[in-house]
């Protein structure tokens, strides 16, 4: 999604704080001249041609100097993230900053605006009068333009606070619940008992005064600006917090990548942070789960992980056992450059495992030019036997397209110990049995074949279906290091004739 421009960032902010300044001077201006002209007799001195005159050059001042520290507040934040640029930790601490510049700018401006009016007016009741009106119309200002401004801001504060780790701290979800009921509960209602009071004694308003009009205007007023506040404490709780479960939701998917932008500085951003955070941690754990896989295979690798560790640990089971090995690879090295025998093995390792893989096998080791695949293990299956059967009569005819290579494939199958072998800090899982030795000098045998494949009567007997017909007799033979004659076969038809 393209990032809007600058100018557009920035025209929206400073109208955001300009109309908050302008809106809550009109109410608080309202609310003042109700109550000086139906209750304080002192109090009207505020309304003289004089005063209002004073009154709108006051406001007319501190609009624009609102619109002017905003403007110079929200340019440079604007410009840095229209354009893409990473800021420096200056630039990143002012778009931090921007909520609590906007406030301090709103409660300086009420400041200096009622310093001004209570010095044209000195008298104690209009003092008193403009110093609480004032008061009030500073923190509405506040939250009117936190209203106003937080869309437009939030880009520029969650961009900031990226990878930034000196965050500032912002009141947090209590402490903004607790001064918005101060300031559109507890206060209006304080003045309301006040006004009653007053007029009830005789201090300072006239027994005979009306307050029915100040208090209608001061409730209408309090009505508007708690509406306003409530919307801006909900939306900085709601916003936040729909972002994360709607993040939740797509991790939850499967969609790890997923994170949400930091724009809080209270204890929501560090739950937006600690998602992110979380999020990092999952995906680095995906990738090194995919790692694992992709060394000791996806199935050893979920088993290794499995909330029981006595299944990783290891049994006693049936498999069937494929070893195929390249002939002559020392040669390769004499003939060609370390790199070159890399890519040969990589390309011969392709076709070994995909093989493997397609026939629902394990690639348990890798042994110099040589591999061994195993059916069975860690998962059990009913056609062990058959899947490296297949497996080895595929890779017989892959592997003849494949230049400067020669191999023999030995398969042979039976009882194996297979599970964690090693040190508890460091182990492996592998399997152990005569079934891979008798593999391992089946595929030695195997190199002076024309089919370049030989296979034991084990694994022929655990073969079920269609496989074992692919198959004929190629007499008992005495395999280095075997105490016994082994029966072998080779490949039916054109691989495995003469």
């Amino acid at each position: 999604m393209p990032r809007p421009r600058a100018a557009s960032i920035i025209a929206s902010y400073v109208a955001g704080v300009t109309w908050a300044h302008l809106l809550t001077t009109a109410e608080v201006v309202a609310i003042v001249v109700s109550l000086c002209s139906e209750t304080f007799g002192a109090g009207r001195e505020l309304l003289t041609r004089a005063n209002l005159v004073l009154l709108l050059l006051v406001v007319a001042i501190g609009t624009a100097i609102t619109a002017i520290v905003g403007y110079r507040a929200i340019s440079g934040p604007a410009r840095w993230y229209a354009t893409g640029r990473n800021p420096d930790d200056d630039e990143r601490r002012a778009a931090i900053d921007i909520g609590r510049r906007q406030s301090v700018l709103a409660i300086a401006v009420w400041a200096a605006g009622a310093a001004v009016m209570i010095i044209a007016t000195p008298r104690a009741v209009p003092a008193l009068l403009i110093a609480l009106a004032s008061l009030f119309g500073a923190l509405s200002t506040v939250s009117t333009s936190l209203l106003f401004t937080q869309r437009t801001s939030r880009p520029l504060v969650a961009a900031a606070t990226q990878d930034y780790l000196g965050r500032t701290t912002a009141p947090g979800v209590l402490a903004r619940l607790i001064g918005m009921w101060v300031v559109n509960c507890a206060l209006p209602s304080l003045v309301v008992v006040a006004l009653v009071l007053c007029r009830r004694y005789g201090w300072l308003v006239p027994a005979s005064a009306s307050v029915d009009i100040p208090v209608v205007v001061l409730m209408l007023v309090s009505v508007g600006l708690g509406l306003r506040a409530l919307i801006v404490v909900s939306l900085s709780i709601s916003d936040p917090i729909g972002d994360v479960v709607e993040a939740m939701a797509e991790v939850e998917q499967g969609i790890i990548g997923r994170t949400v932008p930091v724009y809080e500085q209270s204890e929501i951003g560090l739950l937006q942070s600690g998602f992110n955070r979380m999020v990092a941690g999952l995906s680095e754990r995906d990738r090194l789960r995919e790692l694992f896989g992709h060394h000791v295979g996806p199935d050893v690798a979920r088993l290794a992980m499995a909330a029981d560790p006595a299944a990783a640990a290891g049994d006693v089971r049936d498999v069937a056992v494929l070893f195929i090995d390249l002939t002559e690879s020392t040669q390769l090295a004499v003939r060609l450059s370390p790199q070159e025998v890399a890519e040969v093995f990589n390309a011969f390792f392709a076709i070994v495992v995909a093989a493997v893989d397609d026939h629902g096998g394990l690639i348990n080791k890798f042994q110099g030019d040589a591999a061994l695949a195993v059916f069975g293990a860690p998962l059990r299956s009913a056609t062990a036997a058959d899947d490296a059967l297949a497996t080895a009569r595929a890779l017989g005819v892959a592997l003849r397209a494949l230049p400067m290579v020669d191999f023999g494939i030995g398969v042979s199958a039976g009882s194996v110990f297979a599970g964690n072998i090693g040190a508890a800090n460091r182990y492996e899982y592998t399997v152990i049995g005569d079934p891979v030795n008798e593999a391992a000098r089946l595929a030695d045998a195997a190199k002076k074949e024309p089919g370049r494949t030989l296979v034991s009567s084990a694994v022929l007997d655990q073969a079920t279906g269609g496989e074992g017909r692919q198959w004929r007799p190629a007499g008992a033979r005495m395999l280095r290091g075997r105490p016994r004659l082994t029966q072998t076969s080779v490949p039916v038809g054109k691989n495995g004739a003469p």
